[in-house]
């Protein structure tokens, strides 16, 4: 048995992957626990969804990330609480697991503020296996509209997307290209002027965090591509069959996709409650400069859990490149602890922001750091797709998703729509993995749709 150190990472994103590949040169060891086996990318979601790529493409697998990190060992585990007067970690069916340091980077999940009926009827892109399902369920949709043309009117090829943030913009836009471009030829039957992409945004703005100048081009490339864009309107409700706005207005639809906020992860709030500390907005660890939570430098929060702030005393974004400076900046916090050296405060150095609208069509604003450019058009769909081919994983993902990219700009095809529904009566495997997942909304079989653990 080791006498070294060990450091426990809730969560396989990419903070979590950022800390354990810091810590290789460490004296420690380190445990990763996560509920998959694998990391996913989550900026290409959607493109899962949308059929542009498989989800093999942007998953890798955790342990054959580390597999020349000789301290380095992964636990596949749900974690559901934390004795942290033990320094243990609780997972699923009552296994412990004993740290000396905890970093917590269980990532965040959507945030439905609220509103009836999104928990039951939205779909939510925050894992692989939802974002497959959704892309079944749309093309199901379609099938049913070619079999009877009445559920047409009745919102079976509209799709309402709730939040223009660039999730909800880049869904958007990889929409009315698979409607225009490649459904089009699948269902000669139907008419594509019919298929609708509706996104709704309480805000003044598409892409929030973007300057005006990019938040103008967005906006114009959307609405010439088809997509109705409802600024200034809130959502009251999701029903099965159609969202209501706050206006009063009905838009009939089948598939509702909510991408209008996140919060952190709900296992934040269960260490808050074991350590019986208070939570930032956003349900976030409230955390000291160093990332370590008040009274315990053993404990850290990073990426979306994390209630760190800027020198304004603005919380910080929850999105990747916070989550892998913070994970960074950790395993350097750990080294010192061990060096019995002080802490340094995190500091967070944004690059910029990126965005694509669809084909030849993106922006980007790039930091001072970064000689400040701001590129909209052909350069910043191209800064885009160089950017996240840089950060994906895997030598053979990269390859994969950079031919489906070349294939579908050379010939207007997506050969990921596929429909994979899994069968309850068919052979193979324990019943309990033979169910299939619901089509009806976002509703994973623990039936809790939108508060998804992702850890």
């Amino acid at each position: 048995m080791s006498s070294r150190p060990r450091v426990v990472i809730v969560g396989a994103g990419f903070g979590g992957l950022h800390a354990a590949k810091r810590l290789a040169n460490v004296p420690v060891d380190v445990v990763m626990i996560d509920r998959n086996n694998f990391h996913t990318f989550q900026p290409l979601l959607y493109q899962v969804a949308t059929a542009a790529l498989d989800s093999g493409d942007i998953a890798y697998q955790v342990r054959g990330i580390f597999h020349h990190q000789a301290n380095f060992r992964f636990r596949q585990g749900e974690v559901v609480g934390f004795d942290t007067a033990a320094r243990e970690v609780l997972l699923q069916g009552g296994a412990r697991v004993a740290y000396d340091y905890l970093v917590l980077a269980a990532g965040a999940v959507y945030h439905d503020f609220g509103t009836p009926g999104v928990r039951e009827n939205a779909f939510v892109l925050k894992s692989l296996e939802r974002a497959g399902v959704l892309r079944s369920h749309i093309l199901k949709r379609f099938e049913a509209a070619a079999a009877d043309g009445s559920l047409v009117e009745r919102g079976a090829l509209t799709v309402v997307i709730v939040g223009a943030g660039p999730t909800g913009v880049e869904m958007a836009g990889a929409l009315v290209e698979l409607f225009d471009r490649v459904l089009g030829r699948d269902y000669p039957e139907l008419d594509m002027r019919l298929a609708r992409v509706v996104v709704v945004e309480a805000g003044d703005a598409v892409l929030p965090p973007f300057r005006e100048r990019s938040q103008r081009y967005a906006e114009r490339v959307l609405r010439r591509r088809g997509v109705d864009v409802r600024l200034g309107s809130t959502v009251s409700q999701v029903r099965a069959d159609a969202v209501v706005l706050r206006s009063g207005e009905v838009i009939p639809t089948q598939t509702v996709v909510w991408a209008a906020g996140v919060r952190a992860h709900p296992v934040a709030e269960a260490l808050a409650d074991d350590l019986g500390t208070g939570l930032e907005r956003g349900w976030r660890l409230k955390v000291e400069p160093d990332l370590s939570l008040t009274g315990h430098p053993e404990v850290f929060a990073v990426g979306d859990v994390a209630g760190a702030a800027d020198a304004s005393g603005r919380l910080l974004p929850q999105v990747a490149q916070v989550a892998i400076q913070s994970g960074k900046h950790v395993a350097r916090t750990i080294l010192r602890r061990l060096q019995h050296r002080p802490a340094t405060p995190f500091r967070y150095h944004d690059l910029g922001s990126m965005a694509i609208i669809g084909r030849n069509a993106g922006v980007a604003e790039l930091s001072p750091a970064l000689l400040g450019l701001q590129l909209r058009g052909f350069l910043g769909w191209l800064g885009w797709l160089f950017l996240h081919l840089v950060y994906l994983p895997g030598f053979r993902n990269r390859f994969s998703a950079l031919f489906s990219w070349a294939y579908e700009y050379l010939t207007f095809d997506r050969h990921a729509r596929l429909i994979l529904t899994p069968r309850p009566d068919t052979w193979g495997g324990p019943a309990a993995e033979r169910r299939a997942p619901s089509t009806a909304g976002d509703v994973p079989a623990d039936g809790e749709p939108v508060d998804e653990v992702v850890a």
